[in-house]
């Protein structure tokens, strides 16, 4: 019997590649990442995200984030200009109803929710340590994170690999080397070298037409991140990539040309 994961190898038929037979004056890639932070910025995928939060188990974190979202949707409303992870995620997802996900650093399950309740029969892969008490909060582990995407309405199929990515990872691709993913969520350690091997780990493995998002690029502590990105990914012709940096912590967001 094949193995499930092997699924996923199958050519992925993304909602963002135009082809006409004989034709090729430009690229057959029409998602942009400025489409995805444009969408990501817009009050609907700012309320979408907020939807899915009342329905997700409560946390201080939770909390804070839908007073921040409230308190910006009552001062600005549509002239708001605010984006972060989550809404970048709602905004690819539903743009692109991707058929598998590949993300690194899920703790609650958070970012998986959004992507599955865009996409409920996503195939997903969750890579994670599950540290205890990480960023001084609970971190529940893998059996929490399937009760958070049961709430969602999640139908697909969900792995969760648990240690360290950068030994996961490789291990992972050794074993299903032609694997593609159609959008992938790069969310783990957030070392300068941690954060650029998981980069270059999953771009081999990134769909014609896949998004990229890497978030905190301009965290205060890990402001070399978006060093890393512009050199892998936001400097590189495969790409069209895009990034917000107004408010928050940053959030870069790319789409593989060819």
């Amino acid at each position: 019997m094949q193995n499930p994961v092997c699924e996923v190898v199958e050519k992925c038929e993304l909602h963002s590649v135009f082809e006409m037979p004989g034709v090729a004056w430009l690229c057959p890639v029409m998602l942009s990442g400025q489409t995805i932070a444009s969408k990501a910025q817009s009050q609907s995928t700012r309320r979408a995200v907020m939807d899915t939060l009342e329905i997700l188990s409560e946390d201080e974190y939770l909390t804070y984030l839908r007073a921040y979202y409230q308190a910006g949707e009552e001062r600005f409303g549509t002239h708001w200009n605010y984006a972060d992870l989550l809404t970048f995620l709602h905004a690819s997802a539903s743009l692109l109803k991707p058929r598998n996900y590949l993300e690194i650093g899920v703790r609650r399950g958070r970012s998986l929710s959004i992507v599955a309740q865009c996409s409920p029969a996503c195939r997903i892969f969750g890579f994670d340590l599950w540290m205890p008490n990480y960023a001084g909060m609970p971190n529940p582990g893998p059996d929490f994170v399937r009760e958070e995407l049961e709430r969602v309405g999640f139908t697909g199929s969900l792995e969760l690999v648990s240690g360290d990515s950068h030994q996961t990872l490789p291990e992972f691709f050794r074993e299903f080397p032609e694997i593609e993913f159609d959008m992938i969520n790069v969310d783990g350690d957030h070392s300068e070298e941690g954060a650029r091997q998981d980069i270059q780990q999953v771009l081999p493995h990134l769909a014609v037409g896949g998004i990229l998002l890497l978030d905190d690029i301009t965290h205060p502590q890990h402001t070399y991140l978006e060093e890393v990105w512009d050199d892998l990914v936001g400097n590189n012709a495969q790409f069209s990539a895009a990034k917000y940096t107004d408010l928050g912590y940053g959030v870069a967001v790319a789409v593989r040309k060819w």
